[in-house]
């Protein structure tokens, strides 16, 4: 199925749309002010070694110390050493990126280095060359493989792994990234030898960059930037390494913005809501919490065909899809718990289950579904590598606190009653006056009038209302005049 890239570029933050037949399909967003950091090599310092979880706490420049595991240490023998016979506190480390600071979690490490071309990864310290798991005809991958040994001097060194990307190309070009991945790396040595760690040695390319090298193939038709610098940069990148990609580009100059244009801007704000509705009148319902995601399935307002078994098996079948797109586009991670409409019929579940199977299929990002559990929940796990679009883009509700729920103008009135009481057991003010929301005062005025009434009388002293306009209709005060 062919696909367009859409970029849209600001000095504060880049966006790359992948559309697929009018629809977005992923999304992507980089910002300047916190760029991703996975990939990154840097010059560490131990700060920390904990054996008993066979892990240690590396300073490399950041808010949080870096975490790094046992397994990730790359060793040049097959005979593992626990972690505190390797590390020990304040040495120097040459470390790479593996995954992005989360929530509270710091970046996770690895000293085993890998660094991306265009259809090749370089391993400098490895010996062998492997090929993508994606690329899964025996011949096309020995063919791959004994093309690339070919083309390497019989003194060079490191390891390569041949990406997906090369089975899509017709004659994939491994000279010209095996002279750039070569100039690379030969750059990280020599800033090895005069790094004061914590420092950065290399820094992973831009989005803008990314997309030529991860994100174009067969498939992509036409590339689309809105910036002129951009489109410039992109271009002079795309001819010195893909030739093939430079014909995509064009400058979008259009008065009209392109995400506007396209409906990009209407897709992210459904991306952020909770509800998705789908073409056939049903629902889901997407709930993110910090241990896992829920999805739940609603036929809504859909009673369109024979009879309601039907109903449920269409509203399942739409809801796979749409599904799979919402997790590409939220970048949902970790665990994720889908709650399909209830099927008593094996054969709707198997072909729910398929065809969810097949959604999922297009996503780049690691996935394992588990099928149908005893409760009819299909379970599944989505490699977690960077924030998800809700908290890239969003925080927690100042009201709320993030639980998504507020309590009621009569819940807060009764709160403030009970204040009251206990200001007038402590002090022996001459008039108590509540400061409050319009909804609050509003509530005090009508329905718990009454109440209020019989409190003034209970404490002897007058009791008066005052709207603040700035308050929530959680938030009050009670003042002693």
């Amino acid at each position: 199925m062919s696909e367009e890239l859409l970029i849209n570029v600001t000095p504060q933050e880049t966006r790359v749309a992948v559309m697929q037949l009018g629809v977005v399909q992923d999304l992507h967003i980089e910002r300047t002010s916190s760029r991703g950091i996975v990939s990154n090599v840097y010059m560490g310092t131990v700060k920390r070694v904990l054996p008993g979880m066979q892990s240690a706490f590396i300073d490399i420049g950041l808010e949080r110390s870096a975490f790094l595991h046992v397994a990730d240490i790359w060793e040049n023998n097959a005979d593992p050493k626990p972690i505190e016979r390797v590390l020990h506190e304040g040495q120097s480390l040459l470390v790479q990126v593996i995954k992005e600071p989360i929530g509270s979690k710091g970046a996770r490490l690895t000293t085993q280095l890998s660094i991306a071309g265009r259809v090749l990864v370089y391993l400098p310290q490895e010996s062998h060359i492997g090929v993508s798991q994606r690329i899964e005809n025996d011949l096309q991958r020995e063919h791959l493989r004994t093309k690339l040994q070919s083309l390497l001097p019989e003194d060079h060194k490191g390891g390569y792994i041949i990406r997906t990307v090369a089975d899509a190309d017709d004659e994939p070009d491994f000279a010209a990234d095996i002279d750039y991945l070569d100039k690379l790396w030969r750059a990280i040595q020599v800033a090895v030898k005069t790094a004061s760690a914590p420092q950065m040695l290399y820094q992973e390319l831009d989005i803008s960059l990314r997309v030529l090298r991860d994100f174009v193939t067969q498939a992509t038709t036409r590339i689309q930037i809105d910036s002129r610098a951009t489109y410039q940069k992109m271009n002079e990148f795309a001819l010195a390494y893909i030739p093939s990609a430079a014909d995509k580009l064009e400058h979008y100059p259009g008065v009209r913005p392109l995400y506007d244009l396209y409906g990009v801007e209407e897709e992210i704000e459904r991306a952020l809501s909770k509800r998705v509705d789908l073409k056939s009148g049903g629902y889901l319902i997407i709930d993110q919490t910090e241990a896992l995601t829920t999805v739940d399935v609603n036929t809504g307002g859909f009673v369109g065909l024979r009879n309601f078994d039907d109903t449920i098996f269409k509203t399942n079948l739409e809801a796979t899809q749409v599904i799979a797109r919402q997790l590409r586009l939220r970048n949902l991670g970790g665990i994720i718990i889908c709650d399909f409409i209830d099927m008593d019929n094996e054969e709707h579940r198997n072909a729910v289950l398929e065809e969810f199977r097949k959604a999922l299929a297009r996503d780049h990002t690691r996935i394992s579904v588990h099928g149908f559990s005893a409760l009819g929940l299909v379970e599944m796990t989505r490699k977690r590598t960077r924030e998800s679009l809700a908290h890239l883009m969003c925080e927690p509700c100042p009201t709320c606190k993030g639980r998504g729920e507020v309590k009621t103008a009569q819940t807060v009135c009764y709160e403030i009653l009970r204040e009251i009481v206990r200001e007038a057991r402590q002090f022996n003010a001459r008039e108590y006056r509540i400061l409050a929301g319009q909804q609050v005062i509003d509530l005090f005025l009508d329905e718990e009038s009454q109440t209020l009434a019989q409190l003034s009388d209970f404490i002897a002293k007058p009791i008066s209302l005052q709207v603040e306009s700035t308050y929530n209709q959680v938030q009050y005060d009670v003042i002693l005049m």
